[in-house]
């Protein structure tokens, strides 16, 4: 969608982008081949100019470039070209936004392979891997995850990003992100109620009882959360592509569910919510 994407350009809203699809002028390359003789003077040197930038920002993979010029509410528009180099991504913590520590567990998902971060054995490797990629998917991460990853490792994540909390509104699903999978039809299975004061509560229990169990039911609830990132973004995705010429053209198929390495126990869902009932 990028390629045929000229909302990012100086004076062209959502109006003139329209007009030029309309005019046959629907990806950058049939305006370079195509546009000189149908717009005005001016125009055709503002989008020329432009474009070519555009072509060169993409060939050379800078997705910052993209999110600084294209409107917030079309981020989404990046997710193909960058699909490649992409993290979801989704932070567990201890519930006090004033705790320097706050973090207990990162989930990272490139599409491919699931990475854990996890306070006091390897949460500090994150600090470098994360910027391996050049788009990040998050539910509510501008509000949230984002900020408190900064400040925890004190760091400038200019990396861009789409948030998928606003991409959902937009299409008309409200809610957290457990409300919208379930709008879409996601079925969590074993961690199916599981939130985030559960999240809390495994963590507490892990480090209170050194219960591994509880870890790693916390660690597939955090999982869980970014593989469900890339249905959601692709279903929102093909959504979007709907109200536009390209909607028989861009679909996506929705991603198959990976295997995950850990699984929850339900024991210990049992009993932290028999204790704190």
């Amino acid at each position: 969608m990028l390629k045929n994407s000229f909302c990012h350009i100086p004076g062209i809203g959502a109006k003139s982008e329209q007009r030029l699809w309309s005019l046959g002028l629907d990806t950058w390359e049939s305006f370079f081949d195509n546009c000189a003789p149908r717009l005005p003077t001016k125009r055709f040197s503002t989008l020329d100019r432009h474009l070519r930038r555009s072509v060169s920002e993409l060939e050379a993979g800078n997705s910052t470039y993209f999110a600084s010029c294209l409107p917030g509410e079309q981020h989404w528009r990046m997710f193909p070209e960058f699909r490649h180099s992409l993290a979801y991504l989704d932070i567990e913590t201890t519930g006090f936004r004033s705790d320097p520590n706050s973090i207990t567990t990162i989930a990272v998902y490139d599409g491919r392979e699931v990475y854990c971060y996890v306070r006091g054995r390897n949460l500090a490797r994150f600090r470098d891997d994360i910027h391996r990629y050049k788009l990040l998917v998050t539910y509510s991460g501008k509000c949230f995850d984002i900020p408190v990853i900064e400040e925890t490792f004190g760091i400038r994540l200019g990396t861009a990003h789409i948030d998928l909390r606003y991409v959902l509104n937009s299409l008309g699903y409200w809610g957290g992100l457990k409300t919208c999978e379930k709008q879409f039809g996601i079925d969590r299975g074993a961690l199916d109620g599981l939130n985030g004061y559960d999240a809390v509560l495994l963590w507490d229990d892990f480090t209170r009882n050194r219960n591994e169990r509880a870890l790693e039911t916390l660690l597939a609830y955090n999982i869980e959360d970014v593989i469900n990132l890339e249905t959601l973004m692709v279903a929102a995705y093909n959504k979007k592509i709907r109200g536009t010429p390209f909607a028989s053209s861009h679909q996506h198929r929705l991603p198959s569910t990976p295997a995950t390495p850990y699984r929850p126990d339900a024991e210990t869902i049992r009993r932290i919510r028999r204790l704190f009932a």
